[in-house]
């Protein structure tokens, strides 16, 4: 008797002779042989494994993956969610966009008026650098002359150079980020127009 066929005789002694609602598994050891029984030994219990039926037919097959294989499907399944969250998302924004605009030229005017907020928020901050900076000069001035005059330089006043240029430095700091602000919209309202010029071909 060949070695395939016994392994089938076998397996269909265990399956005949298995109660109705007991199940046969087929595993491997770590030299690679075979093996069938009833239960798995516990030291198999982590590893890839089959349930048989009573004809020796696999009905249900479990892999259990290595750490490394299961980082990777993960990550692969969290891509997968992503890349469908951003296609749900791009597919919102159309939608959005014509259902705003009914010409580039409302585009237009849209952007003219979210800049023209953005522009006077720039203005009024530059013009308030400038006398911030006027200030913060004349007190610099009015130590230096102090210093050479070889006179003390009041607590007070060097307490008034700090404040000055702290406040000259939160200026700054406004005004980079309404800029920042200022090249997004523009950058926005860009993507709008050319986007809306594929979607409607005009």
């Amino acid at each position: 008797m060949t070695r395939s066929a016994l392994l089938i005789a076998l397996l269909a002694g265990l399956a005949f002779s298995l109660p109705a609602s007991a199940k046969m598994y087929k595993w491997v050891d770590d030299k690679g042989v075979t093996h069938y029984g009833e239960t798995i030994p516990p030291e198999y219990a982590g590893k890839d494994r089959s349930e048989l039926n009573k004809a020796g037919r696999v009905v249900n097959k479990q892999e259990v993956l290595t750490p490394e294989e299961r980082k990777a499907k993960e990550q692969e399944a969290a891509a997968k969610r992503n890349e469908e969250a951003a296609a749900l998302e791009a597919k919102r924004r159309d939608k959005a966009l014509l259902n705003t605009y009914s010409n580039t030229k409302e585009i237009d005017l849209a952007r003219t008026r979210n800049l023209q907020q953005v522009d006077a928020r720039i203005h009024s901050t530059n013009s308030q650098l400038q006398m911030v900076r006027e200030n913060l000069q004349s007190l610099q001035n009015d130590a230096d002359a102090r210093t050479k005059a070889g006179k003390k330089v009041p607590p007070s006043l060097y307490e008034d150079i700090k404040e000055t240029q702290d406040r000259l430095n939160k200026l700054r700091q406004d005004l980079d980020k309404d800029q920042a602000e200022r090249a997004a919209l523009n950058a926005r309202y860009d993507a709008d127009k050319a986007r809306y010029k594929e979607l409607t071909g005009k």
